[in-house]
């Protein structure tokens, strides 16, 4: 999971003096000094009770923001690793979703907003 958070999606990895059982990545600014993270957690018991995720976990999906004009990218970078994904489009909002999936299945979303993708234009 580190791994696909770190180089598959490009997150950056805190580093500090958390406890080894969980791992940090940095999102974006949050509020109020607090960072906005994606934590990792360890378990010990996760070799006998696997996590629910995917289509059976209450979380249907993490979402990132990014520019539209780095989606073409994120889809090359896609590609050339071999990661399997979909393209979504939400005209009602104007945005773009690149979906795939991480390591234990739940769902990963790169969306961007682009006046260009609404439904009606904007005026």
């Amino acid at each position: 999971m580190v791994t696909f958070y770190e180089d598959v999606i490009g997150l950056e990895r805190m580093r500090g003096g958390h406890r080894k059982a969980i791992t940090f990545f940095r999102i974006g600014e949050g509020f109020g000094g607090h960072t906005s993270v994606l934590a990792l957690f360890q378990h010990p018991d996760t070799l006998q009770n696997d996590p629910v995720t995917g289509p059976g976990s209450a979380l249907h999906h993490i979402a990132l923001s990014l520019p539209f004009a780095e989606q073409d990218a994120v889809m090359r970078w896609y590609d050339k690793i071999d990661q399997p994904y979909r393209v979504e489009h939400f005209g009602w909002i104007g945005w773009r979703g690149i979906f795939t999936e991480d390591p234990e299945g739940n769902t990963v979303e790169l969306v961007a907003y682009d006046a260009a993708m609404l439904d009606t234009p904007v005026e």
